[in-house]
This record gives structure tokens, sequence and C-alpha cells, in this order.
């Protein structure tokens, strides 16, 4: 028999988890203990000499009466409940079944369904809607004890389950369940009574005495009036939305009360919407039904055909709810719930409804989450997790779904092995990507390509997305050709290019077909029009929410309203010098109030005492960026704006009453701002923001360039860290033959041996550029430390690292390494503080100031926040010249990013010590006690590949 196609055939009956199983035949016998466990991790880098902790893993105990079972581990405990149970029925016998019923089968249990909650069971049941069977007993006169059918449809989730399998267009047309269940008590005669010119089902026979009793006990009874704002929304969209008061006994029925505000007899004569927004919530759309069934019951039953719905489409009502509205109706927030039997209710003001009008867009959410809706706008880019503030991408992206009745996104995120991130890197051919995306995250460089250090250990990844219907129809797929190094990082960015292309749409809702494809591609989309057409495009067109431009009857010309122009902006307050620049993270004091003509009247729409965003990203409306890049901290400033959509003002308003007075006359937003403080962005965010390649890759560079004209056989790296110079070495044909690395970080060594690891065991391929190197060690140890094992390298490095200690350590670093270690060459780079200035637009402060006030103003003038200290040049070269003469070494002073004849020098100042000749005495004697303070993490051998832990 056809039962509807293959939908039919995907809806499954909801199968019983294994631990349901238990729980239905064993109860409270069966016991689950959880234990936490460890077990010896697979080793990533074999001879790693630190021990590595695995994940957190979990084994579950389940005690039967008769036997015991005890999982496998997992990392959720769940998993391990659920393995648990599953290997217990697995020894019983039992094989839980996922075979679909029958449209017959549905269409039985759906009359079973009925008839059960019609019983005196039912009645007394912990259930929202035997709530609402108690309810209609209270109602008086011909309503007694008569039960909407409609509220059986949106309480009880098993008719619409069943329905679904017996006509699988319920999906789309929710309302056909009200006729199956009217369908279903026309079955049961004899023990309901459900007259076809009416909606609603009640018992032939009464409850008996004893159950109402027992049942109207667990409610109050205490009678009370209840006041619960609503919102009346007319279908004619010529007449506004407003706030209706809903006057409720606590004894009575509320959908009488709603029923009558819609000018029908009583409640029976309601229909309900599912509910808006979370699952949890009783908001719900409230209208007329129609005068005869959505179903065509003269047909079969299994293949009815549907009828429309009469009256005309309310489609302001529809918009929100994502289902067909029609007539008049009321949006409250009211009913029955799992939590009790007594009756639960919030106001619905013009505010929420206004912001549940704005959270159909991503943009719309993005602002509520920051509850900044005049302020913040859905940034462009995803920087870092701790700089991106409000509701994360994925999470919009997934509330979207939601909203639009669509599935759950799909991820799907890929490993990138090192080599095939070494060929991206390598290729000339550029990703189809905006160019925005270029710069996210700062994984990639200049020319769309991956940088090979984002792999990290040794990988990078790519994330595509896929959004599905209901139906399982593909709406649209995003898979950008760019590489992360973090796994959150791939997923939120894949999910940003998505929202943005939606908010494009939503900006513009007749953009042409061609136009929506062209901007797809921009974001490495594709989409099938036809399903996003069906599922997004027809419901966002019946009501645009960007009905207008601006709104309200303001002349422009009476105001200085910046939107281009910032000559009229009035900042206040002294220069600090701490100014914002691309990348920081600024925190802000700021209130938009309308003003009228003249500011004789002004009424506050919204005020955050401190909103905190990153500057450059988009993360705030452009006017607003484009006034705080022209102030420093302390200082305050003035502006206007021109008023946007009316829904933002409604919904940032807190008096609805007074914002729409505002709005019917001349006026604008002012806004008032206060810039609080300032964080610069991570040194090596800031540098790439200026630096094509970025610095490090250029401090690299210099270093390879160092080693070829030296020809340089050995090197050691002092201050390796997570080992980025030397995983870059890996990628250039040189002459070192020896690589030793020093670091004080057992974690860092531990990446850095990781990622060496996986780029060395790559030696069999004869292309290989590192298949000169015969040997890597790690050593975990102080560089201010002697040990003889690193006495006569020719060339030693130490790259961005003496800033991070004190200075009188750094000067202690340099005389252990130039009269004991004594390698051949020396290169050292360090920031050159008097770059600052270009890096931070800020002016700088000078390094002799009072100690107190250098403390003050270090945090944000350093580009770390774990650098000690930063030097002039003049400082600098200071220290180095005092070092080379007391050493016999020759020093010679370069740099990268800038140049050494354009103020203010180099960004990265680099001096090269090159030794003369050694004295007799070479002085290792002194050391001859502590001559091995250095423990080895690693080592690697060509020759001999390390043992595995």
């Amino acid at each position: 028999m056809e039962t509807g196609g293959s939908l039919a055939q995907a809806i499954r009956k909801p199968t019983l988890t294994p631990k349901a199983i238990i729980h239905q035949r064993f109860g409270s016998n069966a016991s689950y203990t959880v234990k936490e466990v460890e077990e010896p991790t697979q080793n990533e880098c074999p001879g790693l000499a630190i021990l590595q902790k695995g994940p957190c893993l979990y084994r579950c105990t389940l005690e039967l009466p008769d036997f015991t079972v005890v999982s496998d581990s997992f990392k959720k405990k769940k998993d391990a409940e659920q393995s648990a149970a599953q290997m217990a029925l697995e020894k019983l016998g039992i094989k839980p079944s996922a075979d679909s019923p029958t449209a017959e089968e549905a269409w039985r249990e759906l009359i079973a369904r009925v008839k059960y909650i019609f019983s005196n069971e039912f009645l007394s049941a912990l259930h929202p809607l035997s709530s609402h069977f108690k309810a209609a007993l209270r109602r008086i006169g011909d309503a007694n004890g008569s039960v909407p059918a409609s509220v059986i449809a949106i309480c009880d989730a098993k008719p619409n389950n069943l329905c679904k399998i017996i006509n699988p267009t319920v999906e789309s047309h929710p309302f056909l369940v009200l006729s199956y269940i009217m369908r279903a008590a026309a079955g049961l005669q004899e023990l309901v009574v459900s007259p076809e010119e009416r909606f609603s089902i009640w018992r032939k026979d009464p409850y008996p005495p004893d159950v109402i009793e027992s049942s109207m006990s667990q409610q109050s009874n205490v009678a009370e009036c209840i006041t619960i704002m609503a919102i009346y929304i007319p279908c004619s969209p010529e007449k506004a939305v407003e706030p209706v008061v809903l006057n409720i006994s606590t004894t009575g029925y509320y959908l009488d009360v709603i029923a009558q505000k819609l000018g029908l007899s009583d409640g029976n004569m309601v229909l309900i919407s599912r509910t808006i927004g979370k699952a949890s919530s009783e908001t719900r759309f409230y209208f007329e039904a129609p005068k005869s069934y959505p179903l065509d019951m003269s047909s079969d039953l299994l293949n009815a055909k549907v009828v429309t719905l009469g009256g005309p489409l309310n489609a302001r009502a529809t918009y929100i709810c994502g289902q067909d509205i029609y007539g008049d109706s009321i949006l409250a927030s009211i009913g029955y719930t799992w939590k009790g039997q007594d009756l639960f209710y919030e106001d619905v003001t013009l505010q929420s409804y206004y912001r549940m009008l704005i959270s159909k867009t991503p943009n719309g959410v993005y602002k509520l989450s920051r509850e900044a809706i005049l302020a913040a706008e859905l940034p462009l880019t995803f920087t870092t997790k701790t700089n991106w503030k409000g509701s994360f991408p994925r999470e919009i992206l997934s509330s979207f779904c939601r909203q639009y009745r669509l599935s759950e996104p799909v991820f799907c995120i890929s490993d990138c092995p090192l080599k095939a991130s070494l060929e991206l890197s390598r290729s000339n051919k550029k990703p189809e990507v905006p160019e925005t995306a270029e710069q996210e995250g700062g994984y990639s460089n200049g020319n769309g390509a991956v940088d090979s250090k984002s792999g990290g250990f040794g990988s990078s990844f790519t994330c595509e997305v896929k959004i599905y219907s209901r139906c399982q129809d593909l709406i649209l797929e995003c898979a950008p050709n760019i590489l992360y190094k973090k796994q959150n990082d791939a997923v939120q960015s894949v999910s940003l290019k998505v929202l943005s292309w939606l908010n494009a749409f939503f900006k513009d809702t007749a953009m042409p077909l061609e136009k929506q494809k062209q901007l797809a591609n921009v974001f490495g989309i594709k989409f099938c029009p036809q399903n996003f057409s069906k599922e997004v495009v027809q419901c966002a067109s019946v009501y645009n929410c960007q009905q207008n431009d601006t709104l309200g009857g303001k002349d422009p010309e009476s105001y200085d309203v910046v939107e281009n122009d910032l000559s009229s902006v009035n900042i206040e307050g002294p220069e600090s010098g701490l100014c914002p620049s691309g990348g920081s993270l600024l925190c802000v004091s700021y209130s938009v109030s309308l003003v009228t003509k003249g500011e004789l009247q002004k009424e506050l729409l919204e005020s955050i005492e401190e909103f905190e965003f990153e500057m450059g990203t988009g993360a705030v409306i452009p006017c607003l960026e484009a006034v705080v890049s022209q102030m420093s901290v302390g200082q305050s400033a003035c502006f206007y704006r021109e008023l946007p959509p009316e829904d933002l003002v409604l919904a940032a308003a807190k008096d609805s009453e007074n914002a729409l007075a505002f709005l019917s006359l001349s006026c604008c937003l002012e806004y008032s701002i206060i810039l609080l403080r300032v964080t610069e962005p991570p040194e090596d965010r800031m540098e790439q923001a200026l630096f094509s390649p970025p610095l490090s890759k250029q401090r690299v560079e210099y270093a390879v360039r160092q080693i070829k004209e030296s020809c340089v056989t050995s090197l050691v790296d002092f201050g390796c860290g997570s080992g980025s110079l030397l995983e870059s070495l890996m990628d250039y044909q040189t002459s070192l033959e020896i690589i030793v690395g020093v670091d004080i970080s057992q974690k860092s060594l531990s990446r850095a041996a990781k990622v060496l690891h996986s780029k060395l065991v790559m030696k069999s391929d004869p292309d290989a550029p590192c298949k000169s190197i015969k040997s890597v060690v790690l050593y975990d140890g102080s560089i201010t430390d002697f040990d003889s094992r690193l006495c006569g390298f020719d060339l030693g490095t130490c790259l961005e690292v003496i800033e991070h200690m004190e200075e009188d350590q750094a000067c202690l670093f340099g005389d252990i390494v130039l009269s004991s270690f004594r390698p051949r060459i020396l290169i050292v780079s360090t920031p050159n503080y008097e770059y600052n200035v270009i890096l931070q637009k800020s002016t700088l402060t000078s390094q002799e100031d009072d100690p107190e006030e250098k403390l003050q103003s270090q945090s944000c003038k350093f580009r770390n926040h774990d650098h000690k200290f930063e030097w002039t040049r003049e400082q600098f070269k200071h220290w180095a010249s005092e070092l080379a003469v007391r050493h016999n070494y020759n020093v010679e002073f370069s740099g990268v990013g800038g140049a050494a004849d354009q103020e203010p020098g180099y960004a990265s100042q680099i001096a090269v010590f090159r030794r003369g000749i050694l004295p007799k005495d070479d002085g290792h004697g002194e050391h001859e006690d502590s001559a091995c303070q250095y423990k080895a993490i690693w080592q690697w051998n060509r020759s001999k590949p390390p043992l595995t832990n």
C-alpha cells in the first residue's frame, strides 16, 4: 500500500536505546557504576621522554540480578552506559527492533493513544495534556469536559509522530494532525464524542467522582485572577501590532479567554501553533480554526489529499512561526508544562515580539546574544575564540536551522596530512575564497595558500558543512579551501561563511537568482535554488522584516548625521596615547537614545556599561567603529545616526509606547561613547596584519640565508619553544646535519618533538628538503645554564626569546652563550620597541619613566603581555656591542620588517655575532661539575630510528 513515497520509508519508529530496554525489563534492579580509567595512549612521537596524558575515559559496570558486564572505555559516560546495556542485551539474546511500522499499524496505534488519553488513568498522570483535561472539567455550560483537538496535537508528541508515518505531508502541514485525531476519536464512539462541526472531543461517560477528586487535589483550588500581557497581530498588514491583556482565572480555562479576544465563542474554535523559540517555551500563536477540516475526509484515509485552510494568511505571524497562520492571531506565553500541574505564564511585550522578528536573521540572533541590538553586527571574520563575543557562529547557524524548521547542520572535519599541507602551500593555486577569509585567524598567508607552520602537530584541518531540510533534501553546502590549525576554528569559520551569505540575502530578499549564485561563489557555497526557495526564500518573502531602510518622519538635514562623514563627531577629553588598532580588543561604555529635532526630547533605548568587541572585524555598526578609531582611552564622543529599520528600534526599546511616539516625529539616534580600555592583539596577529610574509617567516628566511652563506652543518636553537624555527628549517634544503633545540617548557618541547617527527618520517621521500639532516635532539633546560653538549656548534639562534626573560637574565644568557657555548655564529632577534608606534598606532612612552607609571602603561605598549622588556635600537646595540667586546666576537646589525634607513627602523631587530680567534683556554673547565644539566627529551637519528615507548 502507498504511504506517501520515499519519505515514509525514511521515517522510523523511535527505537528505544539499549539502556531504556534494560530499564523496561529490570527497573531498579539494574545498577550502573561508571568509573574513570587510565589507559596507555598511542605515542604520536616515538622516543619522546615526556609522559603523554591521554583523554579522560570512562568504563561502566552494569550489574543485573543474574550477571554483570563491563563496557569498553569511552570519552563520554553515557556512551559507556549504553555500551554496557548493549552487551547485556546481547548476553540476554535480545535484539532491539528498528523496523518502521506500516501506515496501518501507525493508525491503530493512534486510535489506541486517543483511547488512553481519555482513560481514568491518564487524568491523574503528570502530563501537560492531563492538566488541560482537568481545566476542561471546570468549564461551564456545553463546553464542560470538552477538550480542543488542537491541545491534544500540541501537548502530546506521540500522535504527531504517528501521523507523520500515516501521511508524511504532516511534516510540512502540521495542522493535519487535528484531522487524524478527530477521525481516530470518531472510531471510539463507545468512549468519546467528537462532532464534526467542532474541533473538540469529550468523554461520553463522565469520569468517576473519586478519579476527579484525586486528580483535582494535585492543582491549586484557590480562585485567583491572573493578568497576562500578550500581543494581538491583525491579519491585515495595514493594522498595527498591539499589546492585549488577558485576565484569566485559575479556576477557568485560558483558551476560552483567548477565544473571546479573537471574537470566538469558546476555546474549541482556537488553533494553536507549535512553540516559538526554545522547545521548552510555551510561547505560541492562537488563531481561529477553519470552518471545515483541513483534510478531505471522503478520500482514502492513508492517501488523503490536503485541503488548504480557509481565510487570509497572517503574513507577520506566519513569518515568525514558520507555519501558516490564518486570520487575526494572539501571541502569548501560557500553558501547562511537565514541571507542575498549575498554569505557567509569562508576559509577551511588544519588545518581545520585535525580538522574535529580528531573531529570524543571523545578524539578529547575534545582536540579541550580545544584548546590543543597535550597536553590534555579526562579525565578518572569526579570528580567535577568546576575542569572539556573543553566540558563536556554529550556535547561530544551528539556531537559524531551527527557526526555519531545517535539520541540524552537518559538519565534516578533515584532517589534512602535513605532506598535503606542504604541497598546497607550495602550489600557486589560490583557493576560491573571499579576500577577508585569506587572513582569518592568521592561518593563511597573503597568497591564500596555507602556511606550513599552521599544521601544529603535523596536520591542519578543513571543514565543510551541509544543511538539509527535514525531508533530507540538500539545501546548501560550503567547503572552503582553507586550512586551519584548530578544528574549532575550521568549524566556526565555515559556519560564519554560510551566515554571511544568508545575511546578504536577508538584506535583499528580492535578490535575483544570478546575484545569489555570484555571492555564493564568493563564500565557497553551493546551493540548490529550488530547495532554498522552498525552505527559506518563501518564508522570508512572506514578511520582509527589512521593509524600510529608515523610518520616522525625520529631516536628515536637521542633524549632523554620521554615516560617511566623521567631521561632525564631537570627541572630548585629553589624548591619552592609547589608541585602538586593527585586531585590538576594545571595551566601551555606550548609550543610544531617540532624540527629536533640537534635542528637545530624548528616549533612552539601549545602554551597556562595558561592551567589548574586536576592532576591524565588523563586530559593530560601521559608523561606531569609525568614531572609536579616532579616540584614545578615556575620551568620550557623541554622534548622530539615521534611524535603522523600525524592527530594530522597537526590539531595543523597553518602553514601546514612548518609542512609537518618537518614531512618529522628526527624530534620529544619538550615540554617546566612552572608550574604557584597549587590549592590543597578540604579537603574531598584529605583525601579520602589517607584513606579508609575516615577520616570523621573514626571521626564518633570514636565518636560512645565514646558514646557506656560512655553510654550517650544526645548529642549536636557544629557546626553541614549540619548534617553529626547527620545523620551518625542514622545508628548506640546507647543509645542516645536526640540529638541537633547548627550552624550559616540556609542553612546548612535546609539541616540537611531534611536529619534527611528522616531518622527518618523510625521509624516505628522495625530494624531501631535510634529507641532509642526520640527527635531531631536544633538551629540557634553561638557556642560562651551561651544558657541555651544546659546545662547538657552528650556528646558534635565539629568535624573539630574550624579551620573555628579565633583563638581567637576558644579559646572563649573552655571557653564557658567548663565553661557554661559543658557537661560530650567533643570531639574536628581539622586537624593536620604537616600531610599536606603527604596529599599535600609539604614542611612545619613555622606558626611563617612573617605574609605577611604566607598569601602568606597559600592558598596551609591549607587543606581548609576556614580554618583560622591549629595547629600542640604541639599547639593543649597546647590549650586543658590549657582549661582543667582552667575548672576542664581532657583531653586525640588521633586521626584518621595515628598513634600516627609514624611521623607526626594522620591526624585528637582529644582531649577528661572529666569533674571533678562540683563546688557548676556552673556559670549559670551570663548568666540568655541571657539564650535563639538560635532560634529553627526544632524539632522532637517521641511521637509528628512536625506540617506541
